[in-house]
């Protein structure tokens, strides 16, 4: 099931969101133009988070760190790209709206970097670069179906060799979604990214679960004040 739109009116705009959303589409060329010029796997190697590296090297905190952050911001092609940025975007703007910006992007980055270090825990000997906005954009998602469960989202939906479009309540999606990546995960344990796809399906639960938490901790849950004043 794929969102198209969420119908969740949200009062401001959502400015870090789309910041977010062309820094995303940046870092993305920028590894377009390395693999032009065929130095894309040598540099991921270096900016990307690696598990194996971040056990095997304790007294190199900052630069796993940096590592974990950057690899946010990078995609492995334009079908990774476009459904995270879809989902950040269905669902992210209502997200800074009830946390205000700067929450918003904490929580973001918190998301993603708790995401990274479930991967890095059930996935310890992997030497495979891990990137991807996944991890943060589940979060995202974990505090959506906490915070606006009902919310109809209009969803594309594949039926065998038929496509519908629907609106379904978005604790429907989501729970489905996070549902696929418990059965994956757990279908993956034993293994490792190559076998299951490259899919770091414990970074998305982490970030979902992160998000479910963080959401609550930051007072996202109190409803948003209501306006000082009306426009008549």
């Amino acid at each position: 099931m794929l969102p198209l739109a969420d119908h969740n009116p949200r009062r401001t705009t959502p400015v870090v969101n789309i910041i977010l959303i062309v820094v995303n589409v940046l870092m993305f060329f920028w590894e377009l133009q390395l693999q032009a010029s065929r130095v894309l796997e040598p540099a991921l190697m270096n900016v990307a988070f690696v598990p194996v590296r971040f056990w095997n090297a304790p007294g190199s905190l900052l630069p796993n760190v940096i590592t974990m952050f950057v690899s946010m911001f990078l995609h492995g092609g334009w079908l990774h790209l476009g459904g995270n940025m879809l989902y950040l975007w269905t669902f992210g703007d209502n997200i800074e709206d009830r946390l205000g910006h700067g929450k918003y992007l904490f929580f973001y980055l918190s998301c993603g970097l708790l995401a990274t270090l479930a991967h890095a825990v059930m996935n310890p000997g992997s030497d495979v670069p891990s990137i991807g906005a996944s991890g943060a954009i589940a979060g995202v998602l974990g505090a959506y179906i906490v915070l606006f469960p009902k919310q109809r989202v209009t969803t594309l939906i594949p039926i065998f060799i038929f496509i519908t479009v629907r609106e379904i309540p978005a604790v429907f999606l989501l729970g489905f979604w996070i549902v696929m990546q418990l059965f994956f995960g757990a279908a993956s344990m034993g293994g490792d990214l190559q076998r299951s796809g490259g899919v770091a399906y414990f970074a998305h639960i982490g970030g979902f679960v992160a998000g479910m938490i963080l959401i609550t901790l930051l007072g996202g849950r109190r409803p948003p004040p209501r306006p000082a004043y009306q426009n008549y």
